[in-house]
C-alpha cells in the first residue's frame, strides 16, 4: 500500500512538472498584467512602466501596468500574492511594502517569503539627508552635536514608512532626538523644507533637489548608503560620520505568486535582466532617482529573507509600536 502511494505521488509530481514545462513553452499566449502597489507618478510606477514597455517587446505580448495603491502598499502587494500563479500576473514590489510592512502591522494578509516567487531585484536607491540653508550644521557630525545640545529642537520631515524608520534608526544609533513631522510623500516634505518650515528631511536621489542645491536654498548633510554617491563625492556617508555600519537602502523588485512554474520564472528573469542591462534603460532608471540592480531569483530570495530580519530589528530597536 505504501509503495502504491509513493508511486502515485511520484507520478503526480511528474505530471505537475510536465504541465509546468508545457505552460512555459507556450508562455506567454496572452497579455501580461503588471501590478504596481503605488499611485502613478512615483518611483516604482516609473520603473514599472520602463520595464513593461520593453518586456512587451521581449515577450511578444502586451504588458499592462495596473496601479493598485492603498494602505502603504498592502492592497496591491496582497493582490499579487493572491493572483493565479500562471505567469500572467507579475508584481512590482518595494522594500516598504514587502519587508517593512510585516514588522509594522499586526495583521497582514501575505508572507513576504512564502507567498511570492522572486524574479529579480530591479533597482535600488539610498537617501540624501537634506537640510534647509539656514540650518546651522553643515555635515552629519555637526548635526549630531547640534541635536545633543538642542534635544528635540530639530524638526525631521518623514515621507513614508521607509524614511520614518530610517530616521528612527538614525536617532537610535546616533543617540539623538529629533521631532518627527510626517508627510504624505516626498514632494510635500521637500516643499516644507524649501520653505524653511522643517529643518531636515531625506530625499531619494539627486533628481528632485539638484537645482535647489545649486541655488543654495538647501544643502546635503550626508547619504544613507554604505558608500558615497558618485554625483556627490564631497558628501560623506553616515557610516563614516560616526555611525559605523549604517545603511538604509530602498529597492524595487519583480515577483510572481509563489506557485508559478519555475520555467516561467526563469523566462521572466532572463527577459527582465536583459532589459535592465541595456544602457538606455539604466539611464532612464537613474534619471528616476535609482540605480539598476539585476539578480537571479535565488539571489533575490536570499536578499528578501535578510531584509525581513534587518528591518524587523530596526523596528524593534526603535520601539515603534505595531499597528
Amino acid at each position: 500500500m505504501t509503495t502504491l502511494i509513493h508511486q502515485a505521488a511520484i507520478t503526480a509530481l511528474a505530471l505537475c512538472s510536465a504541465c509546468g514545462i508545457a505552460a512555459a513553452q507556450n508562455y506567454p499566449s496572452k497579455p501580461v498584467r503588471m501590478i504596481a502597489p503605488f499611485p502613478t507618478g512615483g518611483g516604482s510606477d516609473i520603473v514599472s512602466r520602463i520595464i513593461a514597455q520593453r518586456l512587451s517587446e521581449k515577450l511578444g505580448q502586451q504588458v499592462v501596468v495596473e496601479n493598485r495603491p492603498g494602505a502603504a502598499g498592502l492592497v496591491g502587494t496582497e493582490s499579487i500574492a493572491r493572483a493565479t500563479p500562471d505567469g500572467y500576473t507579475v508584481g512590482v514590489v518595494t522594500s516598504a511594502a514587502l519587508v517593512l510592512n510585516p514588522s509594522l502591522y499586526k495583521k497582514i494578509a501575505y508572507d513576504p517569503v512564502q507567498d511570492f516567487a522572486p524574479i529579480t531585484e530591479v533597482a535600488a536607491y539610498s537617501y540624501i539627508v537634506m537640510a534647509h540653508a539656514s540650518f546651522p550644521p553643515n555635515n552629519f557630525r555637526e548635526l549630531v552635536a547640534y541635536a545633543k545640545a538642542n534635544p528635540g529642537k530639530i524638526n525631521f520631515a518623514s515621507s513614508g514608512s521607509s524614511t520614518l524608520l530610517a530616521g528612527a534608526s538614525l536617532k537610535s544609533l546616533a543617540g539623538i532626538q529629533m521631532t518627527d513631522i510626517p508627510f504624505n510623500g516626498g514632494a510635500p516634505a521637500l516643499i516644507q523644507l524649501l520653505g524653511g518650515h522643517v529643518d531636515v528631511t531625506m530625499v531619494s536621489g539627486l533628481g528632485p533637489v539638484q537645482q535647489h542645491i545649486k541655488a543654495g536654498t538647501i544643502k546635503p548633510i550626508a547619504v544613507t548608503s554604505p558608500k558615497r554617491f558618485t554625483d556627490l563625492p564631497e558628501v560623506p556617508t553616515i557610516a563614516e560620520s560616526g555611525v559605523p555600519g549604517f545603511d538604509v537602502s530602498v529597492w524595487y523588485g519583480m515577483v510572481v505568486p509563489a506557485a508559478t512554474p519555475r520555467a516561467i520564472v526563469a523566462t521572466l528573469n532572463a527577459r527582465i535582466v536583459a532589459i535592465l542591462k541595456t544602457p538606455d534603460v539604466r539611464e532612464r532608471v537613474l534619471a528616476a532617482g535609482s540605480e539598476v540592480v539585476a539578480s537571479t531569483p535565488e539571489e533575490f530570495a536570499a536578499f528578501i529573507k535578510a531584509e525581513v530580519l534587518k528591518w524587523a530589528k530596526i523596528v524593534k530597536d526603535a520601539g515603534i509600536a505595531l499597528q
